[in-house]
């Protein structure tokens, strides 16, 4: 009797490579600071249409956020070892840094779309090399890039003058 049954040492599960695992740290620390430089627009954002754009950095964080904890996860179950401590973060992060202080409302929608772009040419910089790796992964970075470019839309729309 013929069977498709392989052997325990025939499976083998997938784990991601070392430039894999280094694409997957760079959305990471970018997604992280996203999150810090997010919140601290957040709370020094001040002026004409204070409330609305308030709110729409907490979902950005919120965004930014549950987005690093994917990739985190996503590494952790492929076997690499995300890295997500302050000095990591600061030390390789491509967004540029947010300045201190208050801003003023069309000051933080200009920072901060920047720094939303940021993150997504970092991940539309990986992409390929991920998804030539694992589709599957790919498909997590087509999520991120579809809800931040969203995100940086609404924000941007703040300051549009038609």
């Amino acid at each position: 009797m013929s069977t498709n049954r392989r052997t325990e040492a025939e499976v083998q599960g997938f784990t991601a490579s070392p430039e894999f695992a280094a694409n997957l740290q760079r959305v990471l620390v970018d997604l992280v600071e996203l999150h810090l430089q997010g919140k601290q627009a957040h709370w020094n954002v001040v002026g004409t249409n204070f409330r609305d754009l308030h709110l729409q950095l907490d979902e950005l964080v919120d965004f930014a956020r549950e987005g690093s904890d994917t990739i985190a996860e996503r590494m952790r179950a492929l076997d690499a070892v995300p890295d997500g401590r302050s000095d990591t973060v600061a030390a390789t992060t491509s967004l540029p840094e947010f300045p201190a202080y208050e801003r003023s409302t069309g000051d933080v929608v200009d920072l901060i779309t920047v720094r939303i772009s940021a993150a997504v040419d970092t991940i539309r910089g990986v992409h390929d090399a991920v998804d030539a790796e694992d589709p599957t992964t790919a498909d997590v970075l087509h999520q991120l890039i579809d809800g931040l470019e969203k995100l940086a839309w609404l924000i941007r729309s703040e300051n549009r003058k038609v």
